[in-house]
C-alpha cells in the first residue's frame, strides 16, 4: 500500500519478495504441530526490517466518488469492485462460493505494482460469501489445499497489466480525476454491478444478470414491474451493453452491498509505541473505544490460555492504531500477525501457485476491524473473522489467465 511514487505517479509498494515457503503434501498432524512450532520460533526472530515495513490500511470516505473508479487504480473496500482489467473478468465457477453457489461478494481491493514491466499495475481483489455458514466450512476446506481442489467461500484474484495496454494511458491520470479510461469494459450485472452481466432481462431487454439467483432478486425487489425505468447506467447510446466512455458511476439495485471506502495507508512505524490513548485515531470513522471494546469481547470467546495470549499480544500490537483493516508488508521474513494460536497455518499448509508451481509468500491481511466499518452485525449468524491472511505468487507469474486465483487462509475467533 503506501510506497514511493514511480515517475508516472500511480504507487509503488515498498517490500521486497518473502523468501520461498515449502511444500509437503503428505504432512501428518504430528508433522504439522512440529511445523508450526518451528514457525513460532522463526516469528520469535522475525526481521526487524520486516516489522518496520508494515503498511496499515485504514478507511476513508473518499470526498469524491470517481477518484474510486478503475482508472485512478484506486485501493479500496465495499461498494463494487474497480476492475483493472474490465473486459476479461473471472467467470464460471470462480464468481461463486463453493459451498453454497451464491455469487460471491466484493470485500476490498489493494493496488500493489511490482518492479517487473508485466506487473507496472497490479491489483488483488478480495471476495467472499456473507454466509457465516460458509464461512465456517471454509475454514476447514483450507486445510486440505494440499491433497484436494477446496471449496472456499473466500477467494483472492491478481490481476497485472504492463504499462502499455489497450485500457489506461501510458501518463499518470489527472489530480483533477476529470479523465476517462481509454477502452468501455464489460457490461456487468444490475443486481450486484460486481461480476458481468451474462444473462438478459427478457422483459425490458437491457438489464443485465451475472446470475439466475440475482435475475430473481432483482425481479422481486420491484424490477418486473418496471423494466423500462432501469435505473442502472448500461452505457451509451449506441451499445446497451458496454460501459459508456464517458465513464459513470454504477448504481446497482441491491442494497446489500458493503459500504464503499477509500483505503489510506500509513507506515506502522509512524505510530510511536509512547503515544497516548486520546491521540489515536483522531479522524476516525468510529470511536476508539468502541473499537478497542469490540476487540476485547472476542476474547471471550477463547477458551485455551495459548489464544489468550496470543489475543493478547495481537491487541498489544494493534492497540497504537485501532481502527486499521489491513496489514500490508510483502519483505522478507513477514508473516501474518495472528491473533491467535489456533488455526494457524505451518509453511507446508501454504499452497505452491496455480499456475507456475512456484512458492507462495504473505503480502496482507484483512483484519476483524473491517466488520465494523461493514455495519456487520454482532450476532451468532453473522460473519466474523480473526483474520484473513492473502498468499500471492513470490514471482507475480505471468500466466494466461487474466485474473489469477490466489490463496487466502482464514483464521475464525
Amino acid at each position: 500500500m503506501a510506497g514511493t511514487l514511480k515517475g508516472d505517479g500511480t504507487e509503488e509498494f515498498k517490500g521486497l519478495r518473502i523468501t520461498s515457503l515449502d511444500d509437503d503434501s503428505d504432512q501428518e498432524e504430528e508433522q504439522r504441530e512440529q511445523d508450526i512450532a518451528m514457525d513460532d520460533d522463526d516469528e520469535e526472530e522475525e526481521d526487524e526490517e520486516a516489522r518496520n515495513s508494515v503498511i496499515l490500511g485504514f478507511l476513508k470516505k473518499p470526498k469524491k466518488a470517481r477518484s474510486l473508479l478503475r482508472h485512478f487504480f484506486p485501493s479500496k473496500a465495499g461498494g463494487v469492485p474497480a476492475w483493472l482489467d474490465p473486459e476479461n473478468l473471472p467467470s464460471g465457477r470462480s464468481c461463486f462460493c463453493d459451498i453454497c453457489g451464491e455469487p460471491l461478494q466484493f470485500v476490498l481491493q489493494v493496488y500493489a505494482p511490482e518492479e517487473k514491466e508485466s506487473a507496472f499495475h497490479r491489483t488483488l481483489f478480495v471476495f467472499m460469501c456473507t454466509s457465516m455458514v460458509c464461512l465456517r466450512r471454509d475454514q476447514h476446506e483450507q486445510w486440505k489445499c494440499q491433497r484436494d481442489k477446496p471449496s472456499r467461500s473466500v477467494k483472492v484474484f491478481r490481476c497485472q497489466l504492463p504499462r502499455d495496454n489497450p485500457f489506461y494511458s501510458s501518463e499518470p491520470p489527472k489530480k483533477d480525476s476529470t479523465d476517462d479510461p481509454l477502452k468501455a469494459g464489460a457490461a456487468l450485472c444490475s443486481w450486484c454491478g460486481t461480476w458481468k452481466g451474462s444473462k438478459r432481462c427478457t422483459g425490458c431487454r437491457k438489464a443485465l444478470y451475472c446470475s439466475e439467483k440475482h435475475w430473481v432478486k432483482h425481479s422481486r425487489s420491484g424490477h418486473e414491474h418496471d423494466c423500462q425505468r432501469l435505473r442502472i447506467q448500461l452505457g451509451d447510446s449506441s451499445s446497451a451493453n458496454s460501459e459508456s466512455t464517458s465513464t459513470v458511476i454504477l448504481k446497482v439495485a441491491s442494497n446489500h452491498l458493503w459500504p464503499e471506502y477509500k483505503i489510506i495507508q500509513e507506515p506502522e512505524s509512524s505510530y510511536d509505541t509512547e503515544m497516548p490513548d486520546d491521540n489515536v485515531g483522531t479522524n476516525s470513522l468510529i470511536s476508539s473505544n468502541r473499537m478497542d471494546d469490540g476487540l476485547m469481547s472476542i476474547a471471550d470467546n477463547f477458551t485455551g490460555d495459548g489464544d489468550r495470549k496470543s489475543w493478547a499480544s495481537f491487541h498489544v500490537r494493534i492497540a497504537l492504531a485501532p481502527e486499521q483493516i489491513l496489514r500490508y508488508c510483502r519483505s522478507p521474513g513477514a508473516t501474518p500477525l495472528w491473533p491467535v494460536s489456533s488455526g494457524r497455518p505451518s509453511t507446508a499448509d501454504i499452497p505452491k501457485c496455480s499456475y507456475c508451481s512456484g512458492p507462495m509468500c504473505f503480502e496482507f491481511q484483512i483484519m476483524p476491524q473491517l466488520l465494523f466499518y461493514f455495519n456487520v452485525k454482532n450476532d451468532v449468524d453473522s460473519l466474523d473473522w480473526a483474520t484473513i491472511a492473502v498468499y500471492t505468487c513470490e514471482a507475480s507469474c505471468d500466466a494466461s489467465v487474466v485474473y489469477k486465483e490466489e490463496f487466502a487462509w482464514v483464521q475464525l475467533s
